[in-house]
């Protein structure tokens, strides 16, 4: 039994405070009165009223959002096809190819993969934007999300697919009905996940965006070289409030889900 001594306390106490410390001032200091962010003039929700006048900021928030979202759904389906393909069919010519060029993003510096993704699409001609954008976040979170459902399947018992097989369905079907609602937890959270990182990439937005299409990260980048403004911060607020709504929302789906599978299977096991 673990025993909670004093330097294991201070020590947790610490390192949450490292973690959360900044990023509750930046939320207390976006209430801020005063336009200097280090200098408290009183409580005021100025700063969330005056980003519905900030056209700069509302264009590159909307950008950020249909990147996230098309991305993060291009991502979960190919990272899906991929997890499929590395847990079912085990020996098939270049596998080992295959294998590491969907674990090569999450190894690969954000640098170069932006400016591989940069040389690729001048290469080829592709007029930089928001589809390119959108290109290399798909790139870069379908590993994210292949690693987050292989690991569900890992420990699906293939047995309920031959048994539907056995029955009549064919495979697309099984797919659909079987396979895809059990794994439907992880495959939300790889969502969730790609949403996310999409939202919070910078570098490679950099590399691969172009006029018209500049992200959040990137405008906040921007304004924050010239100086911090109360603005910015009601701006990672509002962020910081839709991640950890995502975040959290996607922990209760993937848990009610795990109680209700968990419901079928005994009820499945009593009935036989």
């Amino acid at each position: 039994m673990l025993r909670w001594t004093r330097f294991n306390i201070i020590s947790v106490v610490l390192g949450f405070a490292f973690l959360y410390l900044p990023i509750v001032l930046l939320v207390v200091f976006s209430f801020n009165e005063s336009k200097l962010v280090t200098v408290w003039g009183g409580f005021s929700t100025k700063w969330y009223v005056s980003l519905l006048s900030n056209q700069g900021l509302l264009d590159a928030a909307w950008v950020t959002i249909r990147v996230g979202l098309l991305s993060a759904t291009l991502a979960t389906i190919l990272g899906t096809m991929a997890a499929l393909t590395l847990v079912r069919f085990t020996r098939f010519r270049g596998r080992m190819l295959f294998s590491g060029m969907i674990y090569a993003p999450l190894v690969m510096p954000d640098v170069i993969t932006g400016l591989s993704l940069l040389l690729l699409f001048v290469a080829i001609g592709f007029d930089r934007g928001f589809w390119t954008i959108t290109l290399a976040h798909t790139t870069l979170t379908m590993c994210f999300v292949a690693v987050v459902v292989q690991s569900r399947l890992l420990s699906f018992d293939q047995s309920i697919e031959e048994a539907a097989q056995d029955l009549g369905a064919p495979p697309v079907r099984t797919f659909f009905e079987i396979t895809l609602p059990i794994i439907s937890p992880a495959v939300f959270s790889g969502w969730i996940l790609a949403f996310t990182l999409s939202l919070d990439d910078l570098v490679i937005a950099s590399f691969t965006s172009g006029p018209g299409a500049t992200t959040l990260p990137m405008k906040i980048y921007s304004q924050v070289r010239l100086g911090v403004t109360p603005e910015i911060n009601a701006v990672c607020t509002i962020l910081i409030a839709i991640v950890t709504v995502g975040v959290i929302c996607a922990s209760i789906i993937t848990k009610r889900r795990e109680v209700q599978r968990e419901r079928d299977e005994r009820a499945a096991a009593a009935t036989a």
